[in-house]
């Protein structure tokens, strides 16, 4: 097999920068074409082999070869051997004493040498004493060393460090052990500890390269190994777990060295940029979508084996590294489970012959606090049996009451479910689950994938129960302790996205899943339609309150018919927060709770009025200035100066803003003194989550695009915009903004600069022709197809106006000119950012100030469209 690799061209006889580079070169294109011919390891192998023929050159070039007091000893993966096509060359050059200028001279020209091949070189310098001194106080140096391969050089000096290296008073095998560990645990931190992240670092996320290294790791310095084999002899690997390791190693080796070709660097994150070039490179096909979800499928699958084998071998070395299970105490938990320290154990190895008793370990664990994990010999069970079921556990009736009453115990969301999850037990129960396992999802919205993300919400769901989290959660944990059956949520949580992937509606597929279940665990009639309408649901309160005007009585009435009453309310509400914030962890917002809380205290009032009978508009208008007036006549304003303002304004204002802000506009408002020019304000504290912008000017042509535009040159994101003008011809319009990062805008100095260029967009100083900064890198990898839509508007005199397209820079600028350019108004504007997806709402109006003619909405579309295709070609 080697010598079908074999590259038969040897290195140019002289040195040369141009004929190395072009060696270089033509094994590289040598490699890439033998990608889809040869094992992995032959790849990775031969690419070490020929760096070391070039390093033996050009170190015999240099004239190194010449001094018998230098060893050049290859460290990290190039020790071991394996290189992929941009990996790091580690080096190690170990001396006797100190360089002296010519040796340093030469040193330095063999290593720029290197660099100008654009190897990724990471060399030291340094005598035995500084090695040995370095490698006790820096785990990374010292497991550099563990894998140390001479090159060429003074062999003793190398023997003697490796002799060093290898013994106790170097690192003990505890110490080491503890150190790797610890390690572990930080990286995988780094990762919110789990690897099912849309571009996973398939080389540091759990389950990847760095977890099966760290048990070779340990093993080496343990039992003195060179391979993953000698695991076996020991009875640390069986057999078939060696093979899976081997197995799972190959597939990520594939994946690495396929990103290095496709990059053309050593980039070990599985990006959007290189999915569909690796899936292809790969052999998954050429389909795109399709093609990437089998190649991530099995890259989750795969990372997930390696998890499991890392935690079920790392805890053998702990008990035989620090005999650790000879002082643990052993106490029965029933005839088949017992506790050993804090590890539930089976007592024997026939335990789940009995299928049930893979539900009723977990119960074990939701029953007793105590218990942190699963035994290694439990784990090497479970993965055994897994293996050989037939059909699914939700099959066997026994297995059906214990899901059900795992969900119904206080704590079966708490470690238990996430176990479940980690060794495949959700899975091996619900049919459903295993279709959305390492389920892509392809957008920015979403950070995991599907069966993850579930998880998460899950665990959201869960800490509305805990007292811990009741501050984060005030109204969730208020509502679920009122809940007769809070499993009814969980059993929503579950199924709400398990039908992703299958084309369809995945609420209506989920809903119909959700209703198998709930027959074949003969949940009631009324418990089943609850979660049915839950799964269809899931998506109805997000998209209400972040797309429609909740401020509107008819989009309360709306929302609250479609409900249907304080039940499903509640249990809509809660599952609908956890979803969110499961979703992606950088795009929740106090903003957005903001919105779900008024909502939902919204759609609870109506239904406690009888909803027949909500609010009368002229009621709440009425309500909201006779509140604020008293405050405004404390301040020493005169009514009749408070009152002649008011006349001026529609009486839309009084009813969507609070009496403090009403308060807050009309003191300023009355104490600007200086008409022609704009009056900004922007709150010093969060309003409902957000920050609020309130400007009042002289109405113009093209002033919402000016004042989106200001918005957009400071980076700030806006989430919603009420756009009015007053019977005087002033605008009185509000934005709330929020820092890119989700958080309200909090320096003084950062609320003046917005103050300041909002002040001179309107007073049209800025070049609003400005040159647009470019998408992003992951932005690039997305397209969405522009979409205009005109929906019926609550009253006869507006349009309302839906746009979605690619959140490309300057958005909402660019819709704002063309707004002006096709003589619209806007009166209000509600603006979504899914991922890389904008949904923007707008309630507009013709120059004549009444609803869009069909021909005017015909020509609108026309530009728009237009406008929003060149953005995306751009």
């Amino acid at each position: 097999m080697t010598q079908a690799l074999s590259f038969n061209r040897a290195l140019p006889e002289h040195y040369s920068l141009d004929a190395y580079k072009k060696h270089f070169a033509e094994f590289q294109e040598f490699q890439a074409r033998a990608f889809h011919s040869q094992p992995i390891n032959i790849l990775v192998k031969s690419r070490a082999s020929f760096i070391d023929e070039v390093l033996l050159e050009l170190w015999q070039h240099c004239g190194l070869a010449k001094d018998k007091a230098i060893s050049l000893i290859a460290v990290g993966g190039y020790g071991r051997g394996e290189l992929h096509p941009y990996s790091d060359v580690d080096l190690l050059l170990l001396v006797d004493k100190r360089p002296d200028s010519n040796q340093q001279e030469a040193i330095a020209r063999f290593i720029t040498m290197l660099w100008d091949l654009r190897l990724e070189v990471g060399h030291s310098v340094r005598t035995y004493k500084e090695t040995l001194s370095l490698g006790k106080d820096d785990i990374t140096i010292a497991t550099n060393l563990l894998e140390m391969r001479l090159l060429t050089g003074n062999k003793t000096l190398f023997q003697e460090l490796q002799t060093a290296v290898n013994a106790d008073s170097f690192w003990t095998s505890q110490a080491f052990f503890q150190a790797k560990r610890h390690e572990q645990q930080q990286r995988h931190a780094q990762y919110h500890g789990t690897a099912y992240n849309l571009e996973p670092n398939l080389k540091a996320n759990p389950g990847g390269l760095r977890d099966i290294q760290t048990i070779g790791w340990v093993a080496k310095r343990h039992f003195n190994t060179r391979t993953m084999r000698e695991l076996v002899a020991y009875q640390y690997l069986t057999e078939d777990e060696y093979q899976e390791l081997i197995e799972c190693e190959a597939y990520l080796w594939q994946m690495r060295f396929s990103l290095h070709l496709e990059a053309g660097r050593n980039e070990n994150r599985i990006l959007f940029d290189y999915q569909p070039a690796a899936a292809e490179r790969l052999g998954f096909g050429s389909d795109g979508k399709a093609s990437v979800e089998r190649m991530m499928k099995r890259f989750f699958r795969t990372v997930q084996r390696v998890s499991e084998l890392n935690e079920m071998l790392l805890q053998h070395f702990e008990g035989s590294i620090l005999n650790s299970q000879q002082k643990l105490k052993v106490s029965q938990l029933d005839d088949y489970f017992e506790l050993q320290g804090h590890l539930i154990k089976a007592r024997d190895s026939a335990v789940f012959a009995r299928r049930d008793n893979l539900l009723r370990l977990f119960w074990h664990i939701a029953n007793n606090s105590n218990i942190t994990g699963v035994h290694s010999t439990t784990i090497r069970l479970i993965r055994q049996v897994r293996r050989r079921l037939m059909g699914d556990l939700q099959d066997y009736e026994a297995c059906r009451q214990l899901f059900l009453t795992l969900l119904r115990h206080p704590r079966g969301m708490d470690l238990a479910v996430t176990l479940m999850h980690r060794y495949g037990i959700l899975a091996a129960y619900l049919p459903q689950w295993r279709n959305i396992e390492g389920q892509m999802q392809f957008d920015l919205f979403h950070a995991y994938t599907v069966d993850e993300h579930t998880h998460r919400l899950l665990k959201n769901l869960y800490k509305y129960s805990l007292a811990e989290h009741e501050s984060e959660f005030p109204l969730c944990t208020a509502i679920v302790k009122k809940m007769e059956k809070p499993e009814l949520l969980y059993l929503a949580g579950i199924f709400h996205d398990i039908a992703k992937g299958r084309g369809g509606d995945h609420s209506e597929l989920g809903g119909m899943d959700a209703r198998e279940f709930a027959k074949l665990h003969k949940l009631s009639e009324f418990d089943s339609k609850l979660i049915a309408w839950l799964v269809e649901n899931h998506l109805l309160m997000s998209v209400t309150a972040q797309r429609r005007d909740i401020h509107d009585p008819e989009v309360v009435a709306e929302f609250a018919a479609k409900v249907r009453d304080e039940t499903r309310l509640n249990y809509l509400y809660c599952l609908t927060l956890a979803d969110i914030r499961a979703t992606n962890d950088t795009l929740w917002n106090d903003w957005k709770g903001s919105l779900l809380r008024e909502l939902f205290l919204a759609t609870q009032k109506a239904f406690r009025r009888g909803l027949e009978k909500p609010m009368d508009l002229r009621d709440l208008i009425r309500e909201n200035q006779s509140e604020a007036l008293p405050m405004l006549l404390r301040q020493t304003f005169i009514e009749s100066e408070v009152l002649q303002l008011w006349s001026r304004i529609k009486a839309d204002y009084f009813a969507r803003y609070s009496p403090k802000q009403i308060v807050w506009h009309t003191e300023h408002i009355l104490k600007h003194k200086t008409p022609n020019e704009p009056l900004v304000l922007v709150s010093k504290a969060p309003i409902k989550g957000g920050t609020q912008v309130f400007v009042y000017t002289k109405d113009q042509a093209g002033l919402f695009a000016k004042m989106v535009a200001a918005l957009d040159s400071k980076k700030v994101n806006i989430f919603d915009a009420q756009i009015m003008t007053n019977k005087d011809g002033y605008a009185m319009d509000t934005f709330v903004i929020l820092e890119q990062n989700g958080e309200t805008v909090n320096s003084p100095s950062r609320q003046q600069s917005i103050k300041k260029a909002l002040e001179q967009y309107i007073l049209g100083k800025p070049d609003l022709s400005r040159q647009k900064p470019k998408l992003s890198r992951q932005m690039r990898q997305f397209t969405v197809p522009p979409k205009v839509v005109f929906l019926p508007g609550n009253t006869r005199h507006r349009t309302m106006l839906e746009i979605a397209a690619l959140d490309t820079p300057g958005l909402l600028s660019d819709l704002g000119q063309v707004f002006q350019q096709c003589g619209v108004n806007i009166h209000a504007a509600k603006i979504t950012t899914i991922g890389e997806r904008a949904e923007d709402f707008f309630l507009i109006s013709n120059a004549e100030d009444d609803a869009l003619t069909t021909e005017q909405q015909s020509q609108l579309r026309r530009v728009l469209i237009s406008q929003l295709s060149q953005q995306t070609e751009g």
